[in-house]
């Protein structure tokens, strides 16, 4: 499979959150209400009653968001809007996203993000922390223990210190060749980007 660099997408989930997710799809998720709404309905073979099983609302809401009437159509809220986001999500692509998780686990994969980054040293010294780009191989432990985290709820910051640790070694202390015990200060994330294949 020919690798995959994919760049974190908006939304209100983690950076991390949001390259892991990135990178085990391999079409981009519908951006719009509509175009949304018909993925799920397609899903649930036309029926506006499932949807709205799904979504946690009337059959009827469902309705007048996706009815051709003039006039009779009515836009989801912000958090109708957020539900639908989530079911999309959760059903796009399972076969394909389960085939790349496994992919990364097994095989590694790379790593590239921009961050603030540097050791524990005296403040004005060469090692004091600064913004740098590294793109790194991770091994599949890595990878097991960041999704093994994700699904267990963990937070964006828990990622960051298996992230740290991971980048310590393999980044900073070359494997473990060099730089034995040195502590690795890993913060201000801007992106996260996951290659796997």
């Amino acid at each position: 499979m020919p690798a995959c660099r994919l760049a974190a997408w908006r939304g209100g989930r983690g950076h991390i959150e949001q390259g892991l997710e990135q990178a085990l799809r391999t079409r981009p998720v519908p951006l719009s209400t509509e175009a949304r709404l018909r993925f799920l309905l397609a899903a649930h073979r036309y029926s506006t009653r499932k949807v709205a099983a799904v979504l946690g609302v009337a059959q009827r809401t469902v309705q007048r968001w996706v009815t051709k009437k003039p006039g009779a159509r009515r836009p989801p809220g912000p958090l109708h809007l957020r539900a639908i986001e989530e079911a999309v999500l959760a059903r796009w692509q399972p076969r394909i996203r389960a085939r790349r998780r496994a992919q990364a686990e097994a095989e590694g994969f790379v790593f590239h993000t921009r961050a603030r980054f540097g050791f524990a040293a005296a403040a004005g010294s060469s090692d004091d922390p600064r913004v740098r780009w590294i793109t790194q191989y991770l091994p599949g432990e890595v990878a097991r223990e960041l999704f093994a985290a994700r699904d267990a709820g963990a937070g964006e910051q828990q990622q960051l210190v298996i992230l740290a640790r991971a980048l310590g070694h393999a980044y900073f202390r070359d494997g473990g060749r060099r730089a034995h015990g040195l502590h690795i200060a890993f913060s201000d994330l801007e992106f996260a980007d996951f290659s796997i294949g």
